[in-house]
């Protein structure tokens, strides 16, 4: 058998996973017998070539439950290069959102932010608007944010942590501040970070992002160098982001992920994660528990 469904559930949610090996089953009785990622959590059933073809079926049969599934290739699932979107991905916040509190008008660019994201406005318009109403915030408040709001989403240094220790290149890639995502990365232990840089006059914001700004061609373009300069097609890639503007990196991957993500994000990747961790993005690729970098 040459394609493996995969099927990841909250640790405490032992009994969906059976029930959900259950209903794969009746889908397609030819599956093989489980392989045992996480006791519990998460499991790889072998399945036969055209598998896929039952995508919407497979799809109907867990509507229901809160199980996250993905039916691939077996072969090559480990990937050589990760790929990552920082704000609502990698942490649990959008960081302009929270800078915006600190100004009084968190609501304003948030909702500026959700539209952008469900991919209803420009991305390079939407974030040229919301970082001139940050005009005049002081610089310190871009450290408070950090300390006071800016928290790791669960399993993201497991993710990264686990993938390096296997030779993996890493590299957070983001349409938020090079601010953050600088110290973001070496808290997770990302290899590169990229992101726009804020602009400031004295010691606080000027309101204007400097150019070009890092939007969704320069994550696709990221994708595109880094696999050139590993020497590696992009079938060994691994994307994960919830915005509109991760859309071409998602979509170039080998795999690409939409993690708690916006529809039309989740509509265009290989795989919507919507129940679990990041940890279930090593389960994807077949990395067991006892393997993780805890």
């Amino acid at each position: 058998m040459n394609m493996v469904l995969t099927l990841i559930v909250n640790p405490q949610n032992g009994d969906v996973l059976k029930e959900a090996e259950r209903r794969a089953r009746d889908v397609l009785p030819a599956l093989g017998a489980a392989d045992i990622l996480s006791e519990g959590e998460a499991i790889d059933l072998p399945a036969p070539d055209g598998a896929a073809a039952l995508k919407k079926q497979f799809a109907s049969a867990f509507s229901d439950l809160p199980v996250d599934w993905a039916i691939q290739q077996a072969e090559g699932r480990r990937k050589k290069l990760f790929l990552a979107d920082m704000d609502s991905t990698m942490i649990t916040v959008e960081c302009i959102d929270e800078l915006a509190d600190f100004a009084g008008i968190k609501d304003h660019v948030a909702a500026i932010t959700e539209a952008a994201m469900r991919g209803e406005l420009d991305f390079e318009g939407a974030l040229t608007e919301r970082v001139a109403l940050l005009k005049g915030l002081p610089l310190e408040k871009l450290a408070l944010c950090y300390k006071e709001r800016i928290k790791l989403m669960g399993g993201a240094r497991t993710l990264v942590q686990t993938m390096k220790a296997k030779g993996v290149r890493t590299v957070l890639v983001s349409g938020g501040f090079t601010y953050f995502t600088e110290k973001v990365g070496a808290a997770i232990g990302f290899d590169r970070h990229r992101a726009n840089i804020l602009e400031t006059e004295g010691y606080a914001l000027s309101g204007t992002v400097a150019r070009p700004i890092c939007g969704a061609h320069t994550k696709l373009e990221t994708l595109q160098a880094e696999s050139a300069a590993l020497g590696i097609a992009h079938t060994e890639t691994l994307a994960v982001g919830d915005g509109a503007n991760d859309i071409p990196m998602i979509d170039a991957a080998g795999l690409g992920v939409a993690y708690h993500a916006k529809p039309k994000t989740a509509a265009a990747a290989d795989v919507a994660i919507n129940h679990t961790d990041l940890t279930a993005l090593l389960f994807l690729q077949g990395y067991r528990r006892s393997e993780f970098v805890a």
